[in-house]
């Protein structure tokens, strides 16, 4: 069950340090998130583009406001509904919305045990960074699910134990000297600082921080965060699943694949894949986890309320007959056949796609099929399937 203490404490904490501390603009935001945008999202989890865009969003444990003011602007058609349980986090996210113009957003002081207080249901659900420091996840994810409307998704990030393992350590060393001034974070952060000024350089915990995460936490709201925290629970790929599974949704897969390929580690042996094909897929993610531990600091992925309906476009007839448009979350496509994918990472595709994509533009309003598109560019069928299994075009069935 929800613990009050817990809550009160992690309250405290954020309306000490509202987070992400992100600085708050006259305009929205820059770039994207894919994970935020419905379109890129639905796509990324069925193959297709969704039939609607003005569904509801609730963000559960927005904070600051960083996620909702993205989902308002990458959403257009989207209502978006934000809550947390710190005040003072809150106020911040209000503030940053009517800032830069994100005015389809609500905010309610709730936890996420308290979502059922909520009109109605939602198409998508963006919890990041929130369930692990819950006293209850289960419950908090059952909490979110009840608000999961058919067909739709939730997306889930929470931490990884193996690629945190220095954090959990420091966390002990803060608490230990802190003693009975344990909840006053202020003083956490500032011994925490001290610890680190002081411990060798060649201190492992001190490499650590120096080497991953001293860049994000110059800002004393993202120390406050990963050191002092008052609640955090770390998942391993096992708990992981038992967490998912007591959700009652389907498990779409996570939304950082490229992470959970076994063949970037041991794809040179390929005795070691074959042996790896006997496994499950929950053990092949447990292997990348053990084989990787410090890589694998978090998890993020994709969950579903059936009925969901998903194409994979290996028959013809029907790839033919789609409608196919450029993702709303690439960029730089339309000036060279080198430019940024959804994930801000760069691709270079083939001349023959990229006047296959060039053709693609607008064609929302020409509604051209992928037969009709095929007949004017020197392209072929497995130039479109390379460009919707790289998330690079949206289709959609007739």
């Amino acid at each position: 069950m929800s613990d009050p203490k817990v809550s009160e404490a992690v309250a405290k904490l954020y309306n000490t340090y509202p987070f992400p501390p992100e600085p708050l603009l006259d305009e929205p935001p820059p770039g994207y998130n894919w994970r935020w945008n419905w379109q890129a999202a639905y796509n990324f989890c069925t193959g297709q583009k969704p039939a609607k865009n003005d569904i509801r969003v609730l963000d559960a444990g927005c904070g600051s406001g960083v996620s909702t003011e993205y989902l308002v602007h990458l959403n257009p058609e989207a209502h978006v509904v934000g809550i947390d349980l710190s005040e003072g986090t809150l106020a911040v996210a209000k503030e940053r919305c009517k800032r830069s113009g994100a005015t389809r957003a609500e905010f309610h002081h709730l936890s996420l045990f308290d979502a059922d207080q909520l009109e109605g249901e939602f198409d998508l659900i963006n919890s990041v960074g929130v369930l692990h420091h819950t006293a209850d996840p289960i419950r908090g994810i059952q909490a979110l699910a009840n608000k999961l409307a058919p067909g739709g998704l939730l997306h889930i990030f929470v931490y990884g134990e193996l690629g945190r393992w220095e954090i959990r350590l420091m966390q002990e060393a803060i608490a230990l000297l802190q003693g009975d001034k344990r909840g006053d974070y202020v003083d956490g952060v500032k011994i925490g600082r001290e610890i680190f000024a002081n411990l060798p350089e060649t201190n492992a915990l001190r490499r650590r921080e120096t080497e991953r995460w001293a860049a994000e936490n110059q800002q004393d709201a993202c120390f406050a965060d990963m050191y002092v925290h008052p609640q955090e629970l770390n998942y391993n790929v096992n708990t992981l699943f038992e967490l998912i599974d007591a959700s009652g949704l389907e498990f779409l897969g996570f939304s950082n694949p490229q992470v959970w390929d076994l063949n970037r580690l041991i794809g040179k042996a390929p005795d070691l894949i074959e042996r790896s094909q006997h496994l499950t897929e929950r053990q092949r993610y447990r292997l990348i986890e053990v084989l990787d531990p410090q890589t694998i600091s978090h998890y993020e992925f994709f969950l579903a309320r059936p009925p969901l309906e998903k194409k994979n476009w290996q028959v013809d007839d029907e790839l033919l007959r789609a409608i196919p448009e450029p993702s709303p979350c690439i960029y730089g496509w339309r000036d060279s056949a080198h430019f940024f994918d959804y994930n801000y990472q760069l691709v270079k595709i083939s001349d023959a796609a990229w006047k296959f994509l060039l053709a693609t533009d607008d064609n929302q309003n020409k509604a051209q099929t992928v037969s009709q598109i095929l007949e004017s560019v020197e392209a072929n069928l497995e130039d479109v399937r390379s460009l919707q299994q790289q998330q690079i075009i949206l289709l959609t069935p007739q």
